[in-house]
């Protein structure tokens, strides 16, 4: 699902809720929903993370060995 609506969605039961309670299937949907804005979440803070090189004040890269080997196997490096 898009993210937009995903979260809109999330939303509205949220809203609901709170104001009369979820039935069993709103409920199962609503988790659903969640997990699957969590795992969206996830990945893309990965990717945000996984293309972040990091400089120091001297302008030398202190990009931790672990995220230049993600980058490397990615092809995004070349060191």
């Amino acid at each position: 699902m898009e993210p937009e609506k995903l979260r809109k969605r999330i939303n509205e039961l949220a809203a609901k809720k709170k104001k009369e309670g979820l039935s069993e299937t709103e409920e199962v949907e609503r988790a659903a929903l969640r997990a699957e804005f969590l795992a969206n979440f996830r990945q893309a803070f990965r990717s945000q993370v996984e293309m972040m090189q990091v400089f120091d004040k001297a302008g030398k890269e202190v990009t931790p060995e672990k995220v230049r080997e993600i980058q490397r196997k990615k092809g995004l490096r070349d060191d």
